[in-house]
């Protein structure tokens, strides 16, 4: 009888959450999305394209849309939202065309300061994360064959470098999607961890002192040129899963999910996720339930990606969730709510 009510409930949760439906956000603009993050159940920041960002402070009842001045060549890749005031942009693409920076504001989006910008050859920042309001880090593809990393203790004043002596060396071509925001995640006080593709095989880097030293472990996911892992997210110092796949061949059939549980240190294939294709974000739902998103739809495990259920062929970028509360986000404008009791 246990057994029969355990299997009854997974079903349940299950048949429950595939009758949810995406619900679309009005937020008026044509700009693409790539990142997401809340700060608690009702604040809500995303980045995208053409300088822009997006902010909700009432659940998705109201939507702030607005442009970063000076700033219309930026495409926000990430972002890091601290409460309904506070949040931090981050722009990806070259550094020598001016797109490397990080953006503050404390009043909701009325003003913004620049706390970064570099015009470095080779910096073409992935992620960027936050243990607390203080304790930072943002990274960026590999250069002379090793991370690019800066670490904050002061909220993004200031930033230092990590030593390149203290990464470990990078395959050829190995380097990080900056696709979904989540390439880069970090967990308690200290620990961080990242995400690679592209290279000849995927691999996860870890810190567990705030990225001062790292080790690295190769997940069984493939890896090429358009190929790798691209989101993660850690439950807790030891459990985490990673997605990824082929952006060239988004709805390509193949693995997609790796799970760890011991820190990153090894890392094993789970059943692929479906709709079948590259999967971008991750995130954990009540009920440990995994969903996860990416360009041929979203989809929901009960059993933490033993048996995976197609929710929709729905295309999002990238995704946040909050005690069941998820928003994900993509092309032209795309801003979606979900509610997972």
């Amino acid at each position: 009888m246990t057994k029969y009510l355990i299997a009854l409930l997974l079903y349940c949760s299950i048949a429950g959450a595939a009758h949810a439906q995406w619900q679309p956000q009005a937020v008026n603009t044509d700009a693409s999305f790539r990142s997401v993050d809340m700060a608690g159940t009702d604040v809500i920041w995303i980045g995208g394209t053409k300088g822009t960002y997006v902010r909700s402070a009432d659940g998705g009842k109201t939507w702030q849309t607005g442009t970063v001045p000076d700033a219309q060549t930026c495409d926000f890749r990430d972002v890091k939202a601290f409460d309904a005031q506070t949040a931090i942009l981050m722009s990806a693409g070259p550094a020598e065309q001016g797109q490397a920076r990080l953006y503050k504001t404390t009043d909701g989006g009325q003003t913004w300061t620049t706390l970064y910008q570099t015009q470095q050859k080779g910096v073409f920042f992935d992620g960027i994360a936050f243990w607390d309001k203080e304790h930072g880090i943002v990274f960026s593809d590999p250069i002379d064959g090793r991370w690019f990393i800066l670490t904050t203790a002061d909220g993004g004043q200031s930033w230092q470098p990590v030593p390149a002596a203290a990464l470990p060396a990078m395959t050829p071509g190995e380097a990080a999607f900056a696709a979904s925001g989540t390439s880069l995640t970090v967990q308690g006080k200290r620990n961080v961890w990242i995400a690679s593709g592209g290279g000849t095989a995927s691999r996860v880097f870890r810190s567990t002192d705030r990225g001062q030293t790292w080790s690295v472990a190769t997940a069984p996911l493939p890896s090429g040129e358009a190929t790798g892992l691209f989101g993660m997210h850690f439950f807790n110092e030891k459990n985490g899963v990673a997605v990824g796949g082929n952006y060239k061949q988004e709805k390509q059939p193949g693995p997609n999910v790796v799970i760890t549980r011991d820190g990153g240190q090894n890392w094993t294939q789970l059943t692929p996720a479906v709709p079948a294709g590259l999967k971008e974000a991750v995130a954990l739902l009540p009920g440990d339930r995994l969903l996860v998103v990416g360009p041929s739809g979203t989809g929901i495990s009960a059993d933490q990606g033993q048996t995976w259920q197609q929710l929709d062929t729905d295309g999002h970028h990238s995704l946040a969730c909050v005690k069941g509360t998820c928003y994900a986000v993509g092309a032209k404008g795309k801003v979606s709510k979900q509610v997972f009791k």
